[in-house]
């Protein structure tokens, strides 16, 4: 689960957990290192947009984005709704969740293009990972050599 920016460069690289667990208990460690990278940095995320999928579509996960000062682009999960729910609107730009597959799904791409991370060759997780982590940083080089 990596966070990325819209020039494709990732911010928080991801979140160890193992295979079997869903991505939305995932969100809440992603935002702590987002957290943490930010400061070090000196990145302001203040103002700035989280867009998500759907299933990450909860009050725990929005009260978390908009504790770091960021607004939350999630579409709402109908969950097999006949009628709207009622109450107040959540806030859902289509135009910046399009763009979301510019960037994010992007980055997949080219995480894919590794082969070593796409076939899975490591069988200890933190060498998985150390791999992720170098592909991350190549992917980053890129926007500075290019």
């Amino acid at each position: 689960m990596p966070i990325c920016d819209r020039n494709c460069n990732v911010i928080a690289p991801f979140v160890t957990a193992p295979g079997n667990r869903n991505e939305t208990v995932l969100l809440a460690p992603a935002i702590s290192n987002l957290r943490k990278i930010a400061k070090a940095i000196g990145l302001r995320l203040s103002g700035s947009t989280m867009s998500l999928d759907g299933v990450y579509n909860s009050r725990k996960n929005r009260k978390a984005i908009f504790n770091l000062g960021m607004t939350p682009n999630i579409p709402e999960n109908k969950g097999n709704r006949k009628k709207p729910k009622r109450g107040k609107k959540q806030i859902y730009y289509s135009s910046i969740f399009t763009e979301r597959f510019r960037t994010i799904e992007r980055i997949f791409a080219w995480e894919d293009k590794f082969k070593r991370l796409l076939l899975r060759f490591e069988f200890h997780s933190i060498r998985h990972y150390a791999m992720k982590a170098i592909a991350y940083s190549m992917i980053n080089l890129r926007h500075f050599c290019g």
